[in-house]
């Protein structure tokens, strides 16, 4: 169990969130079964707790909480255990029998770029709403913390994520997608435009 640090705060803060939002004790049992193999995994592989990927699963299920208002229990479970742009980051499947069943077919559902490749934005659209609020989470969480990774990333994701999320975004909930917009935008103008015009006068 996680009882100190970054990790720690975050954990206390999403279930402290969750419990304002009224769900009920049992919910907050899986929120927390599903953060606290989410957030070991982090604690275990990386060594700086600054690392952006550090706190990704608790952010997510901040997003949901506190953007969107979704308090389904289920949703934000699997919210913290979804990772589809770091495999290694991944946590196996929780065996605390406190978790909610439903959260694992949700996360199933969320598609997974290097996977579903050409065919990323059909399964997006396919996908039930609840697999969509999470995938949207977790997108536009890594999204908010791209400019902190390799520069090398930062064309394809910021046009997968344009080009695929965003307009799912539209068709699933109008703050998620007024948040994907002002993204693609200002990463765009900020960090891409900034980025060609330092080469054009190199």
């Amino acid at each position: 169990m996680i009882t100190t640090g970054r990790a720690a705060a975050m954990m206390s803060r999403a279930l402290s969130t969750a419990v304002l939002a009224g769900i009920p004790e049992r919910g907050v049992r899986s929120i927390e079964a599903a953060l606290a193999a989410a957030l070991a995994v982090r604690v275990a592989k990386l060594d700086d707790d600054h690392d952006p990927a550090y706190l990704h699963p608790g952010r997510t299920v901040l997003i949901l909480l506190e953007d969107v208002g979704v308090t389904d229990a289920a949703v934000l479970s699997a919210a913290a255990l979804a990772e589809t742009l770091q495999p290694e980051l991944a946590a196996p499947t929780p065996v605390d029998p406190a978790l909610d069943p439903a959260s694992l077919e949700i996360l199933e559902e969320v598609p997974i770029p290097a996977r579903d490749g050409e065919q990323l934005l059909e399964r997006l659209v396919v996908a039930s709403k609840e697999a969509r609020l999470v995938a949207l989470a977790e997108r536009l969480d890594h999204a908010r913390h791209l400019h902190l990774t390799d520069r090398s990333r930062w064309a394809s994701i910021h046009a997968e994520t344009c080009e695929a999320y965003l307009p799912v975004a539209v068709r699933t909930d109008p703050t998620l997608a007024r948040r994907f917009r002002r993204w693609c935008d200002v990463f765009e103008e900020r960090f891409l435009h900034q980025r060609s015009e330092q080469r054009s006068g190199s």
